[in-house]
């Protein structure tokens, strides 16, 4: 099966040169010329991989890294290409969301090497069924929950939440994607959704030692194994 992939770039030539590129070794490309473009298209499509500049009109490619994880939710591979080589921007890429970094000129050979191992990378992380953080399992094959080796029943609300919050660990969980999990696109009650994340806690935590669903104030939940804070 063909893999699709997104193209974020405001250089026509250079998204043209990528495109026709990848076209002929048998990818399906896709176009977005800027950012609100690239996080419109997410929002409808599903791409094996991201291609994105760094320095776009609108929102820039970190910015679009960002959105892409905290408020799409999506664990698309993403690619940044920029003219910039400095670490600083590195690291900041990398810290937001990106899985690879080349400056540009790029050699198309190597782009597309890069863009193969990135693919088969997010394939093999996503056959294994078994989420993990700290002493905490959850196979999502047989809805197994286990901290330290102690079987936990969840009701299927919880359980959805829980499997939320480790799918994108370390990362911040909003309130509104919480809510979608639970009631989809109906309007949610947060009343409710405080009692399911309080449930879930005393489930989770109370029983042990090391706290590992954490509060962010003004923003959500998360499931990391350091009793950090952003």
């Amino acid at each position: 099966m063909a893999h699709c992939v997104l193209i974020v770039e405001d250089d026509r030539d250079l998204a043209r040169n990528l495109i026709d590129y990848l076209d002929l070794r048998g990818y399906v490309t896709d176009y977005a010329p800027d950012g609100f473009a690239a996080i419109n298209q997410f929002r409808n499509n599903h791409y094996d991989l991201a291609i994105v500049d760094l320095m776009l009109p609108g929102i820039d490619g970190i910015a679009v890294c960002h959105r892409l994880r905290h408020e799409l939710l999506k664990t698309t591979p993403v690619m940044i290409l920029t003219a910039k080589d400095d670490v600083d921007v590195k690291v900041s890429a990398f810290d937001f969301g990106a899985d690879d970094y080349m400056v540009k000129p790029v050699a198309l050979k190597e782009l597309e090497a890069r863009a193969r191992a990135l693919i088969r990378r997010s394939n093999q992380e996503g056959e294994s069924p078994v989420m993990a953080v700290g002493d905490l399992r959850v196979d999502a094959g047989t809805l197994r929950v286990e901290r330290a080796g102690k079987a936990i029943t969840l009701p299927p609300v919880q359980l959805r939440i829980l499997s939320l919050l480790l799918r994108h660990s370390p990362n911040v969980v909003t309130q509104q994607a919480i809510a979608r999990e639970i009631w989809g696109d109906e309007p949610g009650d947060k009343h409710s959704m405080f009692v399911h994340m309080h449930a879930l806690r005393s489930a989770i935590d109370k029983p042990f030692t090391q706290q590992l669903i954490h509060t962010v104030r003004g923003f959500g939940y998360r499931v990391a194994a350091l009793d950090a804070t952003l």
